[in-house]
């Protein structure tokens, strides 16, 4: 056989076009998909967080995050589809663009950024893990809590930290590696039980404290100065805040839409974002208004309005609560870290060993490496010296996916060769030179210094929001141009 054909054998049945009969992805799939991409703790205490920044001004925090929902949206849809009429996830997709060994090591770029950020979720829902294995030990014996054996730390951690770690990385892997209608189930079984608890909590507060709830609320809903100039710029800045945070999804988004059913049920789950961050803003600030009523209707001493859940549930101080809620969180942390972190990795990390890796095989290596990440956490990677490495690396996210929409919209003309994707010949468009396309990647370089700058250009920074934006629009722009004849 030929060498060259040899030499890209990238053949794994975890990353060809996808059976049509598996295309059972409806919108309210993708509506349960952007409902666990927000109900993260970070997305309740950044939405929560944004209406305490612009005093309580919900008009203005609602418009800023439609703008940033409808941006999301039109992204989506251009990743989306792509992968939805070829059944093809995001690194074999990357393959037309960047060549066969570009999209292997371009992609393990996010394989980087997704198996660190893999092992600091893990961490953290080992935390709450940890909570439940104290109030279990409390429950059973009061003084076996502080029993010496609990109190030898090492990198930070103490045995319960330990097992409790253990445990996360052992159910994210029996639940993560079942395959796509395992994760399906998963992620509609989250959102719906995430909504269900809000919506309970929502109850018990409203119970009591309905009337100050809703004078509260009314408060925060400012209307008279909504169109001044003076809100362009808060406007903006939300914008750009909550764009940022969906971010991360973008462009490994083919993962999930190669199952849609077809374009008009995925383009409607995608807009089910707007009706996600609506419901979920409206919960997220009603239970931090109802729990500041309730903490200072109980002379409960706090220095400022809380909007991280854990912080809330602490001062409380009802165990039956706080057992209850640190569960609902849970539940929303291990489905936001599937589809935000390790399946993007598993696929990118396939596509670099495709004759080699499968889903256990590639999920045990998530699992070593988002070990290492957890454990070294608070000792090394909480550093802000090392998460700016990171919020380096993410900055080639907005260029990469400029040049994919560039090159299969304008260059490809929606057109792909799928057998030569996975046995090229020779004369393939997709080798490229020597398997890396030249213009894709100096387009990517390129952008990726226009991105990046945003975050060590301090004159820059108020643009760092917008970074992915800036990056993929240089990409887009310079590769067409280099690329059109």
């Amino acid at each position: 056989m030929n060498q060259q054909i040899e030499k890209f054998q990238l053949k794994n049945w975890e990353l060809v076009s996808i059976n049509p009969n598996n295309k059972n992805w409806r919108w309210v799939d993708y509506f349960n998909f952007w409902a666990v991409s927000v109900q993260s703790v970070i997305g309740f205490s950044l939405v929560a967080s944004l209406y305490l920044l612009y005093d309580l001004n919900s008009i203005l925090v609602s418009t800023g995050c439609l703008f940033a929902a409808i941006l999301v949206y039109f992204f989506s849809n251009l990743i989306g589809k792509i992968s939805q009429t070829s059944g093809l996830s995001f690194p074999v997709i990357l393959r037309i663009s960047m060549g066969f060994n570009g999209a292997r090591y371009i992609g393990m770029i996010r394989f980087l950024i997704g198996v660190f950020m893999f092992g600091v979720q893990t961490f953290f829902i080992s935390k709450s893990i940890g909570y439940l294995i104290r109030i279990l030990i409390y429950q059973i014996d009061q003084q076996l809590i502080n029993s010496e054996i609990f109190l030898l730390f090492f990198f930070g951690l103490n045995l319960i930290d330990f097992i409790s770690l253990i445990l996360t990385l052992l159910i994210q892997f029996h639940l993560f590696s079942r395959g796509q209608e395992s994760n399906r189930i998963l992620i509609n079984f989250s959102s719906l039980f995430v909504y269900i608890g809000l919506v309970v909590f929502l109850i018990i507060i409203v119970s009591e404290h309905s009337n100050d709830l809703f004078n509260s609320f009314k408060l925060s809903t400012v209307t008279s100065n909504y169109l001044s100039t003076e809100n362009f710029l808060p406007l903006i800045s939300i914008t750009g805040t909550m764009f940022a945070y969906f971010s991360i999804l973008l462009l490994g988004y083919g993962d999930f839409s190669r199952s849609a059913k077809n374009i008009k049920e995925m383009k409607k789950g995608n807009l089910s974002l707007v009706l996600n961050l609506i419901i979920f803003s409206f919960l997220s600030v009603l239970i931090v208004l109802g729990s500041e009523i309730i903490l200072t209707k109980n002379a409960i001493q706090i220095d400022r309005m809380l909007t991280n859940p854990n912080d809330i549930i602490s001062k409380f101080d009802n165990t039956y609560l706080t057992f209850v809620a640190l569960c609902f969180i849970i539940v929303s942390s291990f489905s936001s870290n599937l589809i935000a972190n390790y399946i993007p990795s598993q696929n990118t990390l396939i596509n670099f060993l495709p004759n080699s890796l499968n889903l256990k095989k590639s999920g045990l290596i998530i699992l070593f490496i988002g070990l290492l990440v957890a454990i070294f956490w608070l000792s090394i990677f909480s550093h802000r010296n090392v998460l700016i490495i990171f919020d380096t690396l993410g900055a080639i996210l907005g260029p990469i996916f400029g040049i994919i929409i560039a090159d299969y919209y304008l260059i490809k003309k929606q057109k792909i060769n799928h057998k030569e994707l996975f046995y090229p010949m020779e004369t393939t468009e997709y080798i490229y030179y020597r398997g890396w396309n030249r213009k894709a990647i100096y387009s990517l370089f390129i952008g990726f210094i226009f991105s990046a700058s945003t975050i060590w250009n301090i004159s820059l920074s108020s643009f760092q929001s917008f970074s992915w934006i800036i990056g993929a629009f240089v990409s887009y722009l310079l590769y067409y141009l280099l690329s059109h004849d």
